[in-house]
């Protein structure tokens, strides 16, 4: 009797033997059924032998109490006890999976099939699993049949007797006896059907394949031809009869469940097509109709039940069509749209879960090898195989892959297999989510292997595996490239020339020989600076060919490169900053501006980095004008001192850029920027007080060059327009009116001239031509417009307004905000409008009359000739100009009552009106998102072409771009038009509503 208080020494050895609840693996110990077998060593070293002992212990005395008699309890024990390759087979099953557990509680005598042990046992194929089924004769004992010949699978595997690669291959090989089966059984059920028509069942996915997983849909496709004399829409009919009761033969559930599901969507039209065509019908859909996706899908494509001359010419038949889908027009756009990661539909807490479709997931390794095999099978027959791993092979063989590259994803891909498999074994339910349970956990690592500390071990080899295949995934399109052109490894197999340039065009490189000239030039050679760019190139590659203009990506980068490539701190800052790298693929392959703006001083790249030193957070007005106004103190003369202020803004024009396109493209530590409008407004911001420094550096300068510290007026510049609204673009003149106010005994005459001349000076400096982009400054707004005097004194601008203003000059005063100069002379200019635009007592009918008539005549007479109206988006409808005349009335109208809309920014101004109840929440939510729509668009425009435009560019490439920086994925422009049409449609109804009514 053990004291009490101590363990006693099986409690212990239990624990020893990796027992998780010792107490209850004692109690099963004692019961009868394993009184003969208690105290056997062997018994209990075999179960901690076991992924999960406990369970095996639990499954055992289950299997016990299920035989019949105590002579076949007996038997069960004597045979256990004394063959090895039983008690290791038996118990690693019940260790490992429940479910065959309780199989074999119901079929008690189905463990003698774990008992033969000769050669022919070790690696099964089909034939011998149509004899472990031929007993078979209702899909009931078909399923208690496929479960005993299961059983023998998940035996060997989980003994190691069988890899990975073998047991995917075993259960598709039980797939398509238990096919056969199902077919036999249906044309029993039916045999007037069956006289009629031939039918051929072609296995497709893991099936097809050769690389099944546990539980799994089993993709078919069905093929089927009348018989000699037989009409052929009555033979399709009883194809389709017979096939439909294959499919419920094998998916329906029964006493003792289902098998798996057969689908049958990979068929032509998926689930909307017919269940069975002819042979002629299929070929004319792959002909006319297929996608490339399907024509990825049928790489996989193997008969293996029904007509065996049927099936074979259907893959005569459709297999050169597999080889030619990399010829065809769609399938760079498509290869682009497949290649992006589908994770949105994997719910957020699963996808770091995810064996799958997560990022580092079986997808990312099949996707990759059946995408390579597209592009070079056409030229090289030992790619055609349907099996990943053994592609896999062949591509490295080949010089395809790079050899260390390929055997590294084999070896993750294995590893990932094997987590799947073992998860899926347990319940024998379809899943490949990494359980997140303690003791599941446990369970998969020790079935794996890993004894000392399964749950850490597992879950440091899976987060390696993935990291491994999630590195590889882009370098095995791009390594190999980059092998061809720098001819390092003399022996080694590398990509001929031609299948370089197949690779190239396959990625979406328009000019594939341009491209690889680049990859040589950046490549080659023995030097640290080629050995760096070696490292970098495959990943920079993929993120190229992941833009519309691949080929820009690619020049731009060797452009930059050239620059800086002796420059220490440039290869190490893409080398060793995380993001700093991919920020600069995004930036150089988005469009014309930002690169232009690198190429003028390539030392900005260093703002793309992550680190401190750099960063793609906007600075503020006041830092930015301090930087300018330094830079005015340490330079000789007006001149250099301007080109130092625009060499500033040229920089931070190109940061604002950068962040922008980062912010709409996303990157892998950054997402997409969820919120366009916070977009927007910090473009506009960025840009506006950018403007606003440049303004006020090159006030300063002009003034010291001519007058010294003190000019005789004070002098003050008022932005308007979208300046002063915070809402410039990229390619925006800066909207101004100059003040200006004589000095205490200074003379009027001379302040004037004064005024006039630091004007002048002003406008010729900022668009001096030079590496940096000019800034064009338009005061056409001033009163009286272009016929009217270009700087005015305060008492000037009182006098006009109070006798001459019209309607339009107040409405453009609703922008006016002050941006540089004498501060107190530009409060008090906006002291003086603020009663104009927002007038006591609101506008009176004639002046809204006034409004709504200068509205109509700008859309008529302002909109290019031959522009589509519902594609531009400043005068179109729905566009920029009819939200903020909607809005601006609005402030002309309440502005004097209604605190918030006292502001020169339209979505604030917006907001504001909506607070106030002059718009309902949905018309400004209407006008708000068709504001930010059309000024995106004006600043892709801008980003891609590298010139301002208000309307969607004509060229594909140029409208792909700008496609992708406002959301829109390869081969989705037309959906991009559409999309602006109906938020323009949408706003212009709100329009006609509030402003026209």
């Amino acid at each position: 009797m053990t004291a009490p208080g101590r363990r006693s020494s099986t409690f212990t050895r239990l624990l020893r033997h990796g027992f998780t609840d010792p107490s209850a693996a004692e109690r099963l110990l004692d019961a009868v059924e394993l009184a003969p077998v208690r105290d056997d060593p062997v018994l209990l070293e075999a179960l901690g032998a076991t992924a999960d002992p406990d369970l095996a212990l639990h499954g055992l005395v289950r299997l016990l109490e299920a035989q019949p008699d105590p002579t076949a309890r007996r038997e069960l024990l004597d045979t256990l006890i004394a063959a090895k390759p039983l008690r290791d087979r038996l118990l690693g099953v019940l260790g490992a999976s429940e479910a065959l557990a309780d199989h074999l509680a119901r079929h008690a005598g189905d463990w003698r099939a774990l008992v033969t042990y000769e050669p022919r046992d070790l690696h099964r194929g089909v034939e011998d699993f149509e004899r472990g089924l031929a007993e078979a004769d209702d899909p009931v004992s078909l399923r208690v049949a496929y479960r005993r010949c299961l059983l023998s699978i998940a035996a060997r595997d989980v003994c190691g007797t069988i890899d990975v690669a073998e047991t995917a291959a075993e259960l598709a090989d039980l797939a398509t006896a238990t096919l056969r089966a199902a077919l036999a059984l249906a044309e029993a059920a039916a045999p007037e059907d069956a006289a009629l028509c031939r039918l051929a069942v072609i296995a497709m996915g893991k099936c097809g394949g050769h690389e099944l997983n546990y539980v799994s849909d089993v993709d078919v496709i069905f093929v089927g031809e009348a018989v000699e004399g037989a009409d052929e829409p009555k033979a399709l009919r009883a194809a389709t009869a017979l096939a439909s009761h294959l499919m419920r033969i094998c998916s329906e559930t029964t006493v003792e469940g289902s098998i798996w599901p057969v689908d049958a969507n990979l068929r032509p039209e998926g689930r909307n097509g017919p269940l069975v065509r002819t042979l002629s019908s299929h070929l004319a859909y792959y002909q006319r109709w297929a996608k490339t996706w399907e024509f990825q899908a049928l790489l996989k494509a193997r008969p293996v039940a029904g007509d065996p001359g049927l099936g074979a010419e259907y893959v005569a038949a459709l297999q050169p069509l597999v080889w030619q889908a990399a010829d065809r027009e769609n399938f760079v756009p498509d290869v682009q749209k497949m290649r992006r990661r589908v994770v949105e539909n994997i719910p957020a807490a699963e996808v770091d879960r995810q064996l799958k479709l997560g990022p580092g997931g079986l997808r990312d390794v099949e996707f990759a090898v059946q995408l390579l095999q597209l592009v070079h099978g056409r030229a090289d027959t030992s790619l055609h195989s349907g099996t990943t791993l053994d592609a896999l092979e062949a591509l490295a063989a080949g010089g395809y892959v790079g050899r260390a590259d390929a055997a590294q994803l084999d070896e993750a891909y294995r590893f990932l297999r094997s987590m799947e498999h073992r998860i899926q074994l347990h319940r024998l339910r379809r899943t490949h989510l990494v359980p997140d349970d303690e003791a599941d956990l446990r369970r998969l690592g020790r079935s794996l292997g890993l004894r000392t500390d399964p749950v850490a071990g597992l879950l440091r080899a899976w987060k390696r595996h993935a990291s491994v295949v999630r590195r590889l995934h882009e370098k095995l399109f791009y390594r190999p490239l980059l092998d061809a052109v720098a001819q390092l490894a003399p022996g080694e197999a590398r990509l001929s020339a031609e299948a370089a340039r197949e690779r190239m065009v396959a990625l979406g490189y328009a000019d594939p020989a341009a491209a690889l000239r680049h990859l040589e030039a950046l490549a080659s050679g023995v030097t640290r600076k080629a050995a760096i760019q070696r490292t970098l190139l495959p990943v920079l590659l993929g993120w190229f060919a992941d833009s519309a203009d691949p080929d820009a990506g690619l020049l731009n980068f060797r452009k930059v490169s050239d620059a800086l490539g002796k420059t220490p701190w440039y290869l190490r800052l893409l080398r060793d900053e995380g993001a700093a790298a991919e920020n600069l693929a995004r930036v150089l392959s988005a469009g014309r501006l930002a690169p232009d703006l690198l190429m003028r001083a390539p030392e900005a790249v260093a703002l793309l980095g992550d680190g401190n030193a750099g960063g793609l957070a906007p600075r503020g007005r006041a830092q930015l004008e301090q930087e300018t106004l330094a830079a005015v103190r340490r330079a000789d003369g007006a001149v250099q001192a301007v080109a130092a202020v625009r060499g500033v803004r040229r920089r931070e024009l190109f940061r604002t850029a950068a962040a922008d396109i980062v912010g709409s493209y996303g990157t892998e530590a950054q997402p997409v920027e969820a919120d366009q409008g916070a977009l927007v407004d910090r473009v506009g911001a960025a840009v506006s007080d950018l403007t606003a420094a440049t303004l006020a550096g090159t006030l300063r300068a002009v003034v010291r060059e001519g007058w010294g510290d003190t000019l005789p007026t004070r002098f003050a510049i008022i932005g308007m327009g979208r300046f002063g609204g915070h809402e410039l673009g990229y390619g925006s003149d800066a909207d101004v009116l100059f003040v200006h106010e004589p000095r205490d005994g200074a003379d009027e005459r001379e302040a004037a001239d004064a005024a006039n001349k630091v004007v002048s000076e002003m406008r010729r400096l900022l668009q001096v031509p030079s590496a940096d982009p000019p800034l064009l400054i338009d005061a056409d707004l001033r009163p009286e417009g272009k016929s009217g005097p270009l700087v005015r004194t305060l008492k000037s601008y009182e006098a006009y307004y109070r006798r001459w203003s019209l309607v339009w000059e107040r409405h453009a005063l609703l922008r006016a905000e002050f941006v540089a100069g004498d501060e107190d002379l530009g409060r008090r200019f906006i002291e003086l409008v603020d009663p104009l635009r927002y007038p006591a007592g609101g506008l009176d009918d004639d002046a809204v009359r006034e409004i709504r008539r200068l509205k109509a005549r700008m859309e008529s007479e302002r909109l290019p000739r031959g522009a589509d109206p519902k594609l531009h988006a400043k005068l179109g409808p729905g566009g920029l100009s009819d939200v903020e005349w909607t809005v601006q009335l609005m402030q002309l109208r309440h502005g004097h009552e209604e605190a918030g809309l006292r502001t020169t920014r339209t979505r604030a101004a917006l907001a504001a009106a909506c607070e106030a109840g002059l718009i309902s929440a949905e018309n400004a939510t209407t006008l708000d998102e068709a504001w930010v729509l059309a000024t995106r668009v004006r600043n892709a425009v801008m980003l891609v072409r590298g010139r301002a435009g208000d309307t969607f560019p004509t060229d594909p490439r140029e409208l792909a771009a700008v496609g992708r920086y406002l959301g829109h994925g390869p081969g989705h422009a037309g959906d991009m038009l559409d999309e602006y049409r109906r938020t323009a449609r949408r706003a212009r109804a709100v329009v006609d509503e509030l402003f026209y009514a």
